[in-house]
């Protein structure tokens, strides 16, 4: 008995400062949705997207360090009706030389007839913003970022995979096709997550 208590003292003093740097670890990540300060001198790039742009904030901001000021938007950008509703506040008063945008996935998602997020399409799920809306949403969004005058980056909606709960796996290929018309009439570069993922 004495032997079982010391090896779990022995494990718990392996263990429990393991999970203390842990912690620590965790609380000392950086937010990549925290405002940051500009570097005087190098471009001004705004990322504005969903959750997989925030994935991807703080490894670009980290590949472009010194070559550019990576800011985003301090929230998950959501569908193109939040993106309306909340773009003249994301962009702010200052000048922006790149924005690279995205909106689709939060679009393309089955709301329930409660507002209940990824509701499924055959329990009578309706996409929160159907496609013809997408379009006009995305065109509203062009324009307005146009006037900034900064230089425009569409990156299109990554897959749904299969089995997700609310998407259906082929709509992110039809949101992109229609997104993929706005980019062309606007002449706006088009970043291709999709392909990539």
């Amino acid at each position: 008995m004495k032997t079982k208590l010391i090896l779990l003292l022995f494990t718990m003093l392996l263990v429990l400062p393991a999970l203390g740097q842990a912690q620590n670890a965790k609380a000392k990540r950086p937010n990549p949705m925290a405002p940051i300060n500009d570097v005087p001198g190098l471009p001004r790039v705004l990322l504005i997207g969903d959750s997989i742009s925030i994935g991807y904030t703080l490894p670009t901001r980290a590949l472009l360090k010194g070559k550019v000021n990576l800011h985003r938007i301090p929230t998950n950008g959501g569908p193109t009706i939040k993106g309306l509703e909340q773009i003249d506040a994301w962009l702010g008063k200052k000048k922006w030389d790149v924005i690279h945008f995205n909106w689709g996935l939060h679009d393309l998602k089955y709301m329930g007839p409660k507002g209940e997020n990824l509701f499924p399409k055959e329990k009578g799920g309706k996409l929160q913003v159907p496609i013809g809306e997408y379009e006009k949403n995305l065109d509203r969004l062009v324009a307005r970022l146009k006037k900034t005058r900064a230089r425009l980056v569409w990156r299109n909606t990554t897959p749904v995979p299969p089995g997700s709960k609310g998407r259906h796996v082929g709509d992110s290929i039809k949101y992109n096709a229609a997104a993929a018309r706005v980019m062309i009439r606007h002449g706006i570069p088009t970043h291709d997550l999709f392909t990539m993922s």
